[in-house]
């Protein structure tokens, strides 16, 4: 597996962008200059992260998100310990 995240990654399973491997690694993001833990999905490339909004869920049980743009960078969470 590469030291770097994917590019795209979404959390849902029904997404063409999750990656299951990647989730298990752990994956931080920082976003605006600021780490956040509720990030549904991102793309560095495009710079966004699609976050929830709420508690409101949608009609299949998903969160209601919103997307977001700014500066986003992904890091894996087991070689940021590592290197902490």
């Amino acid at each position: 597996m590469p030291d770097s995240p994917p590019d795209h990654l979404s959390v849902n399973p029904r997404s063409p962008f999750h990656d299951a491997a990647a989730l298990a690694r752990g994956v931080g993001v920082i976003f605006k200059g600021s780490e956040r833990h509720n990030v549904e999905e991102y793309c560095v490339s495009e710079g966004w992260v699609r976050l929830p909004v709420g508690k409101a869920l949608d009609r299949r049980g998903n969160a209601m998100t919103m997307r977001f743009a700014g500066e986003v960078s992904v890091f894996y969470l087991d070689t940021r310990d590592s290197t902490a």
